[in-house]
């Protein structure tokens, strides 16, 4: 059995019957005996009997009447959730079993368990909610695990067809309020299916792309927002997941974390099919993009691909030679065209870059998110904030500097790192870590690949023959010249190169640890990364996007950057764990797992299931004061969906962690209780 598919059976039960009581019962003879020794007898048996609670404590409870009676007696802060914030006057909830004993729940996790599960049944028919103590009761990893196995993915799959628009060419996104899909020029069989959907929803607005996609056409779209259409097969749109919240689209390195945790769930289909989605994006759009709304067309994401399929692949109970070529086709493709060929890729260094095309204020930002720098513009041309944005956005006044910087911004945005001190009014100029190291795992991805099943040889979409020995030579070369230009022999650390100004970084950052995960560090290296790490970007809950000293520098004004100190993200922590791992770092890498899903699960028990975009890992916390607030908090009754790669990483650190620790998890156990400094 998978590890991840283990739990430690935890039958702690903190079924209260108040001391109180006791004395009571016991002192006041005037108390019938017959009464006391049936409360007597139900209290040992709950306390002694794990097979009499899972097999005979079952309730049967009207859905509505109970959730008026939790919410107006536990929820006092009136935000249709049950949390550690509320102060209920009396903190006992009392439920009659079937069998007629009282049962008094004195645990706000509980209580909450109790509120979800009717939330869940309400959306069926039944009146009522029958359910034992034991699923009340259940352990919090256990809980959270079995939610993401069997309901978040399927809440959180989209499908881009008839089916599957209205869930989102409808949402908040679309400012104009109009249904639209934009398909590329030449894919024939999307254009099809499309205009057939329009006889029967003749409000879609449908968008044939024109072949040649530019920063003034995406500007020309601005006001016409719309969503990218994917692949249709067998007359169906393939599936994909997206991260949730207000995030209703498939994203680009999002969606390789979501794989791992549906792998590992033994969603082989699920994960194969964004892989084909990929696929589509790459071959129709040129890219993989960074999400597919219209205002992406020019701007991709960090690249996994190869990472991605190479999983897949061996995941597959059966293989598909034929489906692994066609995708490491594809995925040489995007390496060549995306990566190497254009403005990623600086001849100067010989190494890669992100950079984003594209004019003017990204649209997907909120109002108000520019406006110190838009004022600081305004008064340059003596006007009003508001009116130096129109003039801006209507091309009457133009301005190369504020142009670069939003070069910058969308650069930045690319990176996936929106926001972060270390790329602001800089990105499109660096060398980064990150981008190097994922490009040199393509390639040894590619020379593996193709050693394997590919023994003759692989010939490419541009009828070029790819040897395994070609791709090791390029990964060679890249790992030659990132320790040339990113390998600080001081400090002992890769850092981002600027190879405009030929300065090295000193930003230290959760990314330059990524080659450990790529395989690029030497074992020397890696020694003297390791300590660095733990030192630099190790807290209460995880790894820290950045270090607090690089914040203390860098930072510029009093906006917190969301990816930065002391902010906590999912991807970093799965990057650094299997870096931690593959060199040899076991106890390292189980000590930052059990720290990360401990700030999960405790957050999850006092805060009615909740499962965010990120943390404040300093403190442990899902109460994140940064822009764009914390995704995936605001829900009523129970969250549905947790947070795409949240719930991944929850996933991938369970399959990680032992028993033992799945237990202390279980039980709650403080991180400094377990990891002595």
């Amino acid at each position: 059995m998978p590890a991840i598919m283990k739990r430690a059976k935890w039958r702690i039960f903190m079924v209260h019957v108040v001391f109180s009581y006791m004395n009571r019962f016991l002192f006041n003879l005037k108390m019938p005996m017959y009464t006391l020794s049936v409360l007597l007898a139900v209290i040992l048996l709950m306390s002694c009997s794990s097979k009499f609670v899972e097999s005979q404590i079952f309730f049967d409870l009207p859905i509505d009447a109970t959730m008026q009676e939790l919410l107006a007696g536990y929820d006092t802060d009136g935000d249709k959730r049950i949390t550690k914030d509320d102060a209920p006057v009396n903190k006992d909830y009392r439920m009659v079993s079937t069998d007629g004993h009282t049962v008094i729940l004195r645990n706000t996790y509980y209580i909450s368990n109790l509120l979800q599960e009717l939330a869940i049944a309400k959306d069926g028919t039944a009146p009522t909610l029958h359910i034992s103590l034991c699923q009340i009761q259940e352990p919090p990893a256990e809980r959270i695990s079995r939610r993401i196995r069997t309901q978040f993915w399927d809440d959180l799959t989209r499908t881009i067809d008839e089916e599957g628009i209205n869930r989102i060419a409808g949402d908040e996104k679309m400012h104009d309020n109009v249904q639209r899909i934009y398909v590329p020029y030449n894919d024939s069989v999307g254009i099809a299916y499309f205009k057939d959907v329009q006889t029967r929803m003749p409000k879609l607005d449908l968008v044939v792309l024109p072949k040649d996609i530019t920063g003034d056409y995406v500007k020309s779209i601005n006001d016409k927002p719309g969503i990218l259409s994917l692949k249709i097969e067998n007359g169906k749109g393939v599936p994909f997941v997206v991260p949730g919240g207000r995030f209703n689209e498939m994203y680009g390195w999002d969606s390789y974390f979501e794989g791992i945790g549906l792998l590992l769930d033994g969603r082989v289909d699920l994960a194969k099919a964004m892989v084909d989605n990929f696929c589509y994006q790459i071959k129709y759009y040129g890219k993989i993009l960074n999400a597919n709304r219209s205002y992406y067309l020019t701007r991709t994401q960090p690249p996994f691909l190869s990472s991605f399929i190479r999983e897949v692949n061996d995941a597959m109970p059966v293989k598909d030679p034929k489906w692994l070529a066609e995708s490491l086709a594809i995925a040489i493709q995007e390496y060549e065209t995306v990566w190497m060929g254009g403005k990623r890729f600086t001849s100067n260094t010989g190494l890669n870059r992100y950079y984003a095309d594209g004019i003017g204020i990204p649209p997907e930002t909120e109002p108000g998110h520019f406006k110190e720098l838009l004022q600081e513009y305004a008064d340059k041309y003596k006007l009003t904030e508001l009116e130096f944005e129109q003039a801006y956005k209507d091309g009457t006044i133009k301005d190369a500097e504020l142009d670069r910087y939003f070069v910058h911004d969308r650069t930045l945005r690319e990176s996936g790192h929106d926001t972060s001190w270390r790329l602001d009014n800089v990105a499109a100029d660096l060398n980064c870590v990150d981008v190097n190291s994922l490009l040199y795992k393509y390639e040894k991805d590619f020379e593996y690949l193709i050693a394997t099943h590919f023994k003759d040889g692989f010939t490419g979409v541009d009828g070029a023959t790819y040897t395994p020995q070609y791709w090791a030579k390029k990964a060679d070369t890249r790992k030659t010249l990132m320790h040339k230009y990113m390998w600080d022999a001081t400090t002992h650390g890769y850092f981002d190169y600027n190879q405009r100004t030929g300065k090295r970084s000193d930003f230290m950052s959760a990314t330059n640890f990524f080659p450990l995960w790529a395989g690029l560090a030497s074992k020397e290296e890696a020694a003297q990364m390791v300590p660095q790490l733990l030192h630099e970007l190790k807290a209460q809950g995880g790894f820290t996007g950045s270090s607090k000293a690089s914040l203390d520098k860098y930072a510029t004004g009093n906006v917190q950057r969301q990816w930065d100190y002391p902010n906590g993200w999912a991807p970093h922590q799965m990057v650094l764990w299997k870096g931690l791992t593959d060199y040899g770092y076991e106890t390292e890498a189980r000590e930052m797992i059990y720290r990360w899903l401990w700030t999960i699960t405790q957050n999850a028990v006092d805060y009615n299931g909740t499962i965010p975009e990120k943390y404040d890992v300093v403190n442990a916390t899902h109460k994140v004061y940064a822009e764009y607030g914390n995704v995936g908090t605001d829900f009523a009754y129970i969250t549905r969906s947790g947070f795409g790669w949240m719930n991944a990483s929850y996933q991938y650190g369970m399959s990680l962690l032992g028993d033992d620790y799945i237990k202390k998890l279980d039980n709650l156990e403080r991180p400094e209780s377990i990891f002595k400094e």
